[in-house]
């Protein structure tokens, strides 16, 4: 096994389409094509990580959170972030970051939090725009059945909680090929009518790929002709932060104590309690100030999230608590589910759990 195959269970499991913008994921350091000795699962990657890298033989580290974030003009080892680089360089160690692909995926690092505090009727909080395609291509009647199955295969045509999706219009396609075109349907020079069937098919934006490579693999004619389309429909198993209910409703101070405990922090930054019962909870592991508004308007009572500043909690305006856990405990537990994961689809290599608490901030 490489470096590459794990790669592909993160991407299946977290593809990189689905990133934000100004994130920096993928494999940062380190040759994709190199043998695998061992992957260790962190929430950073510090200096001190990949000296445990080195002593349980693991040759890539998986990391949620990106050691190189900003570009980096000298690497000297001035800083943490060219130390770690230059150290894991030296010992031939890999470094693959995820962080926001895990953020938007539906199983990820919201979800994680979901099943802390046992939330049901879970959903996404902010599906991400334009992550659904919608794909028109024409072919001879005889032959689509087999096409469609083709591009089913490869994950398209799946709608909510439904798969083999599609719609078919038969009609006549006409063609005229010139003197260097190659027919499969008739002959060049000569206009050519044929009974075709319109197919038209949705798919998520990171099988666009596989899907188009199916298409022309699949497709008996020389030119093929399709269009592609970016829907605006939302897409509730993609997006960031998620909104799920309690089983029964607790008292703010019940159920503040809870979250304490569930996850495992012994600092809870709050804006005024309401006096209100607790019963739908909108999270968003890290920093997630930018989704107040969201959680409001989803009608959660709570919104845990981290990182918020002192004029953030007056954007609760008593509809809402707003309740800042710390950025390490949002997303501590985001290692298990890698190590998870990873696991499941790796069984004869080590997937070790780094036993490094790399939380920079202490409390006193």
């Amino acid at each position: 096994m490489i470096i590459q195959d794990v790669i592909n269970h993160l991407e299946d499991f977290a593809p990189l389409a689905y990133a934000e913008d100004f994130d920096n994921v993928g494999l940062l350091v380190g040759n994709k094509n190199a043998k695998l000795s061992g992957i260790l699962v962190t929430l950073d990657t510090l200096e001190s990580v990949v000296d445990e890298a080195i002593e349980n033989n693991c040759n890539l580290i998986v990391s949620f959170h990106p050691i190189i974030f900003k570009g980096l003009k000298k690497i000297t080892g001035k800083t943490y972030v060219e130390r770690v680089v230059l150290k894991a360089v030296k010992h031939d160690i890999a470094i693959y970051a995820i962080h926001t692909a895990l953020d938007n995926s539906f199983k990820g690092v919201n979800d994680v939090i979901c099943n802390q505090l046992e939330l049901i009727n879970k959903k996404v909080l902010i599906p991400q725009p334009q992550t659904i395609k919608k794909l028109t291509t024409f072919v001879p009647q005889a032959e689509a059945e087999q096409l469609r199955n083709a591009i089913f295969k490869v994950g398209a045509g799946n709608i909510g909680n439904y798969s083999n999706c599609s719609f078919n219009v038969e009609g006549t396609g006409t063609y005229k090929g010139n003197e260097y075109s190659n027919p499969t349907k008739g002959l060049k020079g000569t206009a050519h009518s044929e009974k075709e069937t319109q197919i038209t098919i949705t798919y998520a934006k990171h099988l666009e790929s596989q899907v188009l490579k199916t298409l022309f693999n699949t497709h008996s004619y020389e030119e093929v002709a399709y269009e592609i389309t970016t829907l605006e429909n939302k897409n509730q198993h993609i997006g960031i932060g998620m909104v799920g209910e309690l089983k029964e409703p607790m008292s703010e101070i019940d159920f503040l104590t809870y979250l304490k405990s569930k996850m495992n922090t012994s600092n809870i930054r709050h804006s005024v309690l309401l006096g209100k019962p607790i019963k739908k909870v909108a999270v968003l592991g890290g920093s997630g100030s930018f989704a107040i508004e969201k959680a409001k308007a989803a009608g959660a009572d709570v919104f845990i999230t981290a990182d918020l500043k002192y004029h953030d909690f007056f954007s609760a305006e008593n509809s809402i608590i707003l309740a800042d856990i710390g950025h390490y405990e949002s997303e501590q537990f985001t290692k298990n589910l890698l190590v998870a994961h990873l696991t499941k689809k790796i069984t004869n290599f080590a997937v070790v759990l780094s036993k490094i608490d790399t939380n920079p901030v202490k409390y006193f």
